[in-house]
């Protein structure tokens, strides 16, 4: 084929420096477009011309010697490149041309199109009229690509081909008056499950309340409504916050009024459905059973696997009427689901938790773990203690006679005393002027170390950590996990500390816990599975989410751990946990804490159950009582 003869002189523009360039033999051509005209690899058909070479728009792209190919093929050029004036001048109705195709560009918001003529054909040699087929792949972006033939009518006007312009050149279905619109399908993201694979989070139906103040009239009746019948859900909610709330939004954007559960909805939408200037939107989101169930653990692992269960969306291309109705779906690519995600927490644990805590007046909580696995199996605190966040998880608290489990272990492994050892128990001792009582004064006298330990002697337990070098505690502490810092995915966690003491004082009060040592209630469920295990299990939360530590302690010696066990057996036969000994196989150690000005304190226990190791605390409950009835409740529930 002959190369096209350029155009008149009046209309060339300057030549950049490619020059154009023999055709070569072949069957096609194809031009791919990113973002902006470059320049084409050109098959049999055709040359490579680059788009600087074109005339100026109005002025004509070819002489009288041009070809239906050119101009299918100069069209194209311009509409991947988002010129839609361009690819208008090539047809025979700019105007309806470029319309369309800005609508088209606005609604696919295309990365670029690629095109190839496959094949033209003219009735005659002498025929003002040729038809093209073109092979069309719209790329959308995110992985989505949209191919299909489209036949092109050209027809030759005043010595030059143009495109017959026609909806249908831009897909062979696109009638007049319609145009495209891309919607995505987002698939329901997967569930969250616990470690026996029953959901945690699963996908549900929620509605949100809107409220567009200028479209409520009246905004305070408004506001009443909404407040009157949305409080039950969220306490924060008054005709005041709505009034603030919409206030602060742009003009013409609605206020989020509240999120609600299908269920929660269907109850009071009688009573807000037709207020003024209310409307509602619905989507999927994953949501726990119900709104308080390990609420301060759950959002954390939902954010954590947002992006893993969200799977992959598909999406479709439809025709649009002129009401903007669907007529037809062009291409359809369906939405791929994720696979669940599993956790190590046990729904029938946490049920067991959050049931134990629920009716104590003041905070309460429970954390649970799996010893031979290390998986988190419970996270669970009461509404007392929901408005002060996480704090089963990263609250410090002073651990008071529960801390004994480590002074123990310390002044075992140093030496400092044996497990079959008579220890003093005297009702106070003094130590660089500072005295330390046992509760209420009592007095033992001398007793087995077991006993000392059973019936929480802080005298004992204070002179045993002051014979102690300055680090013993913090060491034997680490050993069972206290003071580690662990990166679980989703969650922020502290164990706890118990820092080096050199002063004797410092160190004999950190004996009994109530120096400067601090522990969360998950630092002291660590400290009774590396009782039970042996040696520090390393929290795991996610399934196959490895959990960073910090450190990898050794572990005490067996022997060691083996007497701290049977000693803390005597706290529940013999001791100051019996309250829990009709429940089989309980192991642990009460705490009270004093904090403050020591007119209060914290009620502790620690302990284990076979591979169940917990730690719960009432705040300010004055006594271990609390935390032992609770604790009760819990592995009754359990068993």
């Amino acid at each position: 084929m002959a190369t096209p003869a350029p155009p008149p002189a009046s209309s060339r523009v300057p030549r950049t420096a490619d020059a154009v360039r023999d055709a070569l033999p072949g069957s096609g051509h194809t031009a791919a477009v990113h973002g902006r005209p470059a320049r084409r690899r050109i098959g049999a058909i055709g040359t490579v011309i680059a788009l600087g070479l074109l005339p100026v728009a109005g002025c004509g792209w070819f002489g009288s010697d041009s070809s239906p190919e050119d101009a299918v093929r100069v069209f194209y050029e311009a509409v991947a490149g988002g010129d839609t004036t361009r690819a208008g001048q090539g047809t025979d109705d700019g105007v309806s041309a470029k319309n369309l195709l800005d609508r088209v560009r606005e609604a696919l918001a295309p990365t670029g199109l690629t095109h190839r003529v496959e094949q033209v054909r003219r009735p005659s040699s002498e025929a003002g009229t040729a038809e093209a087929t073109v092979a069309l792949a719209w790329n959308l972006g995110k992985d989505r690509t949209w191919s299909y033939q489209s036949t092109v009518e050209l027809r030759r006007h005043r010595g030059e081909w143009q495109v017959h312009w026609s909806p249908s050149v831009v897909h062979p279905k696109l009638a007049v008056q319609q145009t495209l619109a891309l919607r995505e399908l987002r698939p329901d993201p997967a569930p969250v499950l616990d470690r026996d694979g029953v959901p945690l989070l699963s996908p549900q139906k929620v509605i949100s309340v809107l409220l567009d103040r200028k479209a409520a009239g009246d905004l305070g009746a408004v506001a009443d409504g909404l407040a009157g019948a949305l409080q039950q859900f969220d306490s924060s909610i008054t005709r005041q916050s709505i009034l603030d709330g919409a206030g602060r939004v742009a003009e013409g954007e609605p206020y989020a009024v509240i999120s609600l559960r299908e269920t929660d909805y269907q109850q009071v939408k009688p009573r807000i459905y037709e207020l003024p200037g209310v409307r509602f939107t619905t989507e999927t989101r994953l949501l726990a059973p119900d709104r308080a169930f390990a609420s301060q653990v759950l959002p954390a692992v939902r954010r954590a696997v947002e992006d893993q269960v969200a799977g992959r969306a598909g999406w479709r291309v439809v025709s649009l009427n002129a009401a903007g109705a669907e007529v037809e779906t062009l291409h359809e690519q369906q939405p791929e689901l994720a696979a669940a995600v599993t956790t190590g927490l046990s729904r029938a644990v946490q049920s067991a938790a959050e049931d134990a805590v629920e009716t104590v007046p003041q905070q309460a909580m429970v954390v649970a773990i799996q010893p031979s696995t290390g998986d988190v199996l419970a996270v669970a605190q009461n509404s007392a203690a929901d408005r002060a966040g996480a704090l089963p998880l990263s609250g410090r608290y002073p651990p008071g006679s529960t801390f004994k489990i480590v002074t123990a272990s310390a002044a075992l492994q140093a030496g400092a005393v044996a497990a079959d050892a008579q220890v003093p128990c005297p009702g106070s001792w003094v130590v660089d002027g500072y005295r330390i009582p046992n509760n209420d004064g009592f007095d033992l006298g001398t007793v087995p170390l077991s006993v000392a330990f059973a019936r929480s002697c802080n005298t004992t337990f204070a002179q045993l950590a002051a014979g102690l070098p300055a680090d013993a505690l913090t060491r034997a502490a680490q050993q069972l996990g206290l003071g580690v810092d662990f990166e679980l995915p989703g969650v922020t966690t502290v164990t706890g500390s118990a820092p080096p003491a050199g002063d004797t004082r410092e160190r004999a009060a950190d004996g009994f816990g109530q120096g400067k040592v601090v522990a969360s209630p998950f630092g002291m469920a660590l400290v009774a599975a590396s009782v039970v295990r042996g040696s520090m299990p390393t929290p795991a939360l996610l399934r196959g989410v490895e959990t960073k530590a910090d450190a990898r302690p050794d572990a005490p010696p067996p022997a060691v751990l083996d007497a701290v066990r049977a000693m803390m057996r005597a706290v529940v036969t013999e001791g100051t946990g019996s309250r829990l000994a009709s429940i089989p196989d309980v192991h642990g150690k009460t705490g009270t804490a004093e904090v403050g000005d020591a007119t209060t304190s914290h009620g502790w226990f620690v302990g284990y159950q076979g591979d169940l190791a917990f730690a719960t605390l009432v705040v300010d409950a004055n006594s271990s009582v609390p935390a032992l009835d609770v604790t009760a409740r819990f592995l009754s529930s359990v068993r």
